[in-house]
């Protein structure tokens, strides 16, 4: 498998996440709601940034490469508080007419860090399977958030009476 190719097509995958994430922050009528899909927008721009130190590293532009992934595992993408934070039961009741985006984005995070497995599982570099397996890591968590984020706005859609 052509590293590179991998790269290419998960740095195009990575931009579409991060535009969809800014388009949809503008549908949310809560502001810790926006600003949970703003936070994604920002972590997607990391993704994009780290991929494209990858590339450059193997045209030997430059020399971030896996270093840069190590850094964004320890700094964290979430804290506990801001996971918290954005599972608040009243973003949620605020998420409730965005259920379709919220499935979206899971979605979305899914098929990224099912696509990063993949791949690592079929790269022989060394290099591009670690880089590979820390966007998966990240990819999943976001997984998690979105999965967490659309079934607490179910559960709450579920319960409501006809008519909303």
């Amino acid at each position: 498998m052509d590293v590179r190719k991998v790269y290419e097509y998960a740095l195009q995958r990575e931009y579409e996440g991060r535009d969809f994430f800014r388009q949809n922050a503008g549908r949310f009528g809560h502001a810790a709601a926006v600003g949970a899909f703003e936070k994604l927008a920002e972590e997607e721009q990391k993704h994009i940034e780290f991929i494209q130190g990858l590339i450059a590293a193997l045209d030997k532009k430059g020399t971030i490469g896996l270093e840069k992934g190590k850094a964004l595992e320890k700094e964290g993408f979430f804290s506990q508080r801001a996971r918290t934070e954005m599972l608040d039961q009243t973003v949620i009741e605020a998420m409730v007419p965005d259920l379709a985006v919220l499935r979206m984005a899971y979605l979305i995070e899914r098929d990224f860090a099912e696509f990063y497995e993949m791949a690592a599982d079929q790269v022989e570099d060394k290099n591009a399977k670690e880089a590979l397996g820390m966007l998966a890591r990240w990819e999943r968590v976001h997984e998690q958030l979105f999965k967490e984020m659309h079934d607490k706005a179910f559960e709450e859609y579920a319960g409501m009476p006809w008519g909303g």
